[in-house]
């Protein structure tokens, strides 16, 4: 299937399954996902409604009952939206990658994925130059974004069952993922913070914490105290979007420089959010170990830790005053 952009889909070679006897009167795509534990139920649902599964010759809908013994085809072809991007020469730093992962360390800057706004020179754009065979894994194989001026590691799946793989340990909370992030204010101790996000009831770009937002949780580990800022250590066990800025704006302490939940007249200058996503870790879905990345904060980032651990090293007024006096 040829796509639109520099490169080619790669075509999938049909897979041949036979019912199991035991399977009798069970629906199709209950008995595939079984056998197919690699992809999720709603993909498989997918690609039957697509006519991309067939059994015994024909087509057939998820509902579908079997009975034992019947034949099952199936074609994994590429989705079309994997095939409306081009392919774009844009650097990626590439921290680790063999044939089932890619890991990118990030840089503040670049939008991940094509949206509004944003139709050329991501993220996706790049990676369909890296490795063209991602045209044929649903959106180029990523799994989660990072905000566009938030540096640091992403993961991204480069077959259909790293995927599905991923996903899952995304959904179970099983992938460890921390920032290095740069709050407004003296944090006396670190916590834990429990607040539904969904989107902001009047300002639609934005997030905010509402009461039927969706369930989001950050923990958040003091490393270091600043004259007005405080370094943090913060670790996700979900994966909203905006997440860390939307939780740590509504306890009163916004990341330096952010742009829409930050403050507006601050005297620490900062052209993006402070935030770095310095750890990664998760299961490798073929080799079933864990494994972990690290990547340290970009220059723009520990230029501003060091000069906010300047100032706050200087003495103050009061005791200069004390010092000249005595």
């Amino acid at each position: 299937m040829k796509s639109r952009g520099n490169y080619i889909a790669p075509a999938t070679a049909p897979v041949s399954l036979t019912v199991p006897a035991g399977s009798a009167g069970q629906r199709l795509d209950r008995v595939l996902a079984r056998l197919l534990p690699e992809h999720s139920r709603s993909r498989l649902a997918q690609w039957m409604r697509a006519g991309q599964v067939v059994l015994d010759g024909r087509p057939v809908m998820p509902r579908h009952k079997v009975w034992g013994g019947e034949v099952i085809e199936l074609i994994a072809r590429p989705e079309p939206a994997a095939g409306v991007y081009g392919a774009e020469d844009i650097p990626l730093e590439i921290v680790f990658e063999d044939d089932t992962l890619l890991v990118v360390n990030k840089p503040a800057g670049l939008v991940v994925h094509p949206g509004s706004g944003n139709w050329h020179g991501t993220m996706l754009n790049a990676l369909l130059r890296h490795a063209p065979a991602l045209s044929g894994v649903p959106r180029a194989g990523i799994v989660h974004r990072l905000d566009k001026d938030t540096s640091g590691l992403l993961v991204v799946a480069k077959t259909l069952a790293a995927q599905t793989h991923l996903v899952r340990q995304l959904q179970a909370r099983s992938v460890t993922r921390e920032y290095l992030a740069v709050a407004h204010g003296r944090i006396a101790r670190g916590g834990r913070i429990e607040a539904p996000i969904g989107r902001h009831p009047v300002k639609r770009t934005r997030m905010a914490v509402v009461a039927r937002g969706r369930p989001a949780v950050t923990h958040y580990e003091v490393l270091e105290r600043f004259t007005d800022a405080t370094l943090l250590r913060c670790r996700l066990e979900t994966g909203r979007t905006h997440q860390i800025r939307v939780h740590l704006n509504s306890i009163g302490h916004p990341l330096v420089g952010d742009p829409a939940y930050g403050k507006r007249h601050s005297q620490i200058a900062f052209p993006r959010q402070a935030l770095h996503a310095e750890k990664l870790a998760l299961v490798h879905p073929r080799t079933r170990r864990e494994r972990s990345w690290r990547a340290d904060p970009p220059a723009d980032l520990q230029e501003l830790i060091e000069a906010l651990r300047g100032e706050a090293e200087k003495p103050s007024t009061a005791t200069s005053k004390a010092s000249s006096k005595g």
